[in-house]
Formats: C-alpha cells, sequence, structure tokens
C-alpha cells in the first residue's frame, strides 16, 4: 500500500508485529532508548515525508511512561513532515475519568485527548473505549472499534448451547445487550455499589441464571474484584457454567490470583495488552485471542479513505 507507514512503541510490540503482518508490511524503523534519568529519546531511521503513518501504541502499564512515548512518536512524525498521523491506541488509558461526578476530580479522558491533539495526531484509532462519549472529547477523527465479532466468534465456537449474558454492573448493559441480540440468549443483570476507586459491593442479581450457562463480558478486567464478585453471585444462583471475556486484560494488583480462585470456567481476553510473564500458566483457563486483523483491516481502511464502520455490519 503505497504511501502507508506502520510504526510500534514498546508497549506491545507483538500485537504491532501481527498488524504489520497482516497487512503485508514491514514495521518502521525507529531507535527507541532511555537517557539515565529515565527521559525517552527517539529517532526515527526511515523517511516519512509525505506518508500515511500510523504509530501503534497501547497506553497500558507502565501507562505514563507509555503515554509519554506516544506522544513523543507522534511529535516526531510531525517534525519529519508525515501528511498524517494516526495513533493507534488498542487500549486507551485514562479513560474511567470520563466525567465529574463529584468536587474537585479531573477529567482524565479529556485531558489524554487534549495531549494527543496537541502533540499533532490527525486521528485516532482504538478499541472499545470504556466510555462512548470520550470520542466526543476528540477535535479529530475517532474510529472506536468494537472486539464484538472477536469475541463472538470465539464464544461461538465454543458451542454452548443457549447462553444467559450477564452484566456485571449497570454501565454495561448496553454491551451485555449487543451481545445477547448476535448471540442469542437472556440477559440478566448485576446491582453493583462502588465502594472506593478499588472496591466494589456487590449486592443482587436481576434476572434468572439457575442451571444456565452464564457469558459475562467486560471492556476492562483491571484488579478483577467487579467480575469475581459478579461471578460469585451468579454460582449463588446456581449457574451450571460460567464464561468471562473482556477486551482489556489490565489484571494489576491481586487481579490474577483473584481469577485463580474464582468459580470461572473459561477466560478469554484480546491481547490489546501484553501480559505478565506467567499469566498463562497461572490462569489455564484463559485464552488470548488477537486483534491484529480487526485493526489492521480498519487501518487499511483508513488508509483508503474506506468505511470503517461497515466492518460490524451483519
Amino acid at each position: 500500500m503505497t504511501g502507508l507507514r506502520l510504526f510500534s512503541g514498546r508497549s506491545n510490540p507483538a500485537l504491532a508485529a501481527r498488524i504489520a503482518a497482516y497487512l503485508g508490511l514491514p514495521l518502521g524503523r525507529a531507535q527507541l532508548d532511555d537517557f539515565p534519568d529515565g527521559e525517552i529519546s527517539l529517532k526515527l531511521l526511515d523517511d516519512v515525508r509525505g506518508c500515511d503513518a500510523f504509530v501503534i501504541q497501547s497506553t497500558c502499564p507502565p501507562g505514563n511512561k507509555h503515554l509519554m512515548e506516544l506522544l513523543i512518536f507522534i511529535d516526531c512524525l510531525k517534525r519529519a513532515s508525515a501528511k498524517r498521523i494516526t495513533a493507534v491506541i488498542p487500549y486507551f488509558g485514562y479513560a474511567r475519568q470520563d466525567r465529574k461526578d463529584e468536587g474537585r476530580v479531573p477529567i482524565t479522558a479529556k485531558l489524554v485527548a487534549n495531549l494527543l491533539t496537541t502533540a499533532g495526531a490527525d486521528r485516532v484509532l482504538t478499541l472499545d473505549l470504556h466510555a462512548h462519549q470520550i470520542q466526543g472529547f476528540f477535535d479529530i477523527p475517532v474510529d472506536n472499534l468494537s472486539a464484538e465479532p472477536v469475541m463472538s466468534a470465539h464464544i461461538s465456537a465454543m458451542n454452548l448451547g443457549p447462553v444467559t449474558l450477564v452484566s456485571p454492573d449497570v454501565g454495561n448493559v448496553k454491551r451485555a445487550r449487543i451481545y445477547a441480540n448476535h448471540l442469542g440468549g437472556d440477559l440478566a443483570i448485576i446491582d453493583k455499589r462502588r465502594v472506593s476507586g478499588s472496591e466494589t459491593q456487590t449486592m443482587a442479581i436481576i434476572g434468572d441464571v439457575r442451571d444456565k450457562t452464564v457469558l459475562m463480558i467486560d471492556d476492562i478486567i483491571a484488579t478483577g474484584g467487579t467480575i469475581v464478585q459478579a461471578c460469585e453471585v451468579v454460582r449463588r444462583h446456581q449457574a451450571k457454567r460460567i464464561i468471562v471475556g473482556a477486551t482489556h486484560g489490565v489484571l494489576c494488583g491481586q487481579a490474577v490470583e483473584r481469577l485463580r480462585k474464582a468459580p470461572i470456567d473459561h477466560i478469554a481476553i484480546t491481547d490489546t495488552i501484553p501480559l505478565a510473564d506467567g499469566v498463562c500458566e497461572q490462569l489455564p483457563q484463559l485464552q488470548v485471542l488477537t486483534v491484529s486483523e480487526l485493526m489492521g483491516e480498519a487501518i487499511r481502511r483508513i488508509h483508503r479513505n474506506e468505511s470503517v464502520s461497515s466492518l460490524f455490519m451483519k
């Protein structure tokens, strides 16, 4: 594809390589290093003048470093005279503070949007934003893909039979309903109350899960508290089998230990965030799905000025 150049930061080089392989293109050459004091050094080793540049970088832990690296990469491409710069952010961090719901708190999702635009990004391509309204924080085009086709294909291949889609909280009902419509099945909702930023208290379930295969889909598994509590609730209500899916496996804090002990039969996450060493061994029920083809096809369509939304038309 003439004029298309792909670059990768250091947050998820494996996913970047898979995207490049899908497109049949090499990753652009760049020299990324750290100064002794921790500052990031970058030099492009390829000419990008007049090209359509895509830089692939999840803002996953360590989020501050990976975000700063992305901003520096965008600035470097801009100063090297790239014609258009698209920030490909499989996992968009700082998205959970997307509104001012109490006094004296920031709106970090808007702050990151401002930083990306100021750095010189012309477009953003991301996957399953924590809240859809974050797209409105940008004054540049944003393509927010959904991992639903990848996750639904995986669930369908498992031949589970009839499933009940359970939303682990009220805010996730829309996502659960999309899966229920595409996979078939009933819908149930967990009534969850948040105690603090790291602690939730799950109250009850709205709907019937007795003797049913439960499918629980969320956008993020961070500490695992929400999803594990929800699984314990449906198990107490005598669910027969519990399948958990999430787009972004942040898996921080005690998440791996919590998931290992939880009554979960199968967990599916995507490769938007690389897993720490040993996670797959500790969680034998875990399967990682790749979104490289989905994101690669979106990149191809953006480069060709074709529709991205038609990827999800059924």
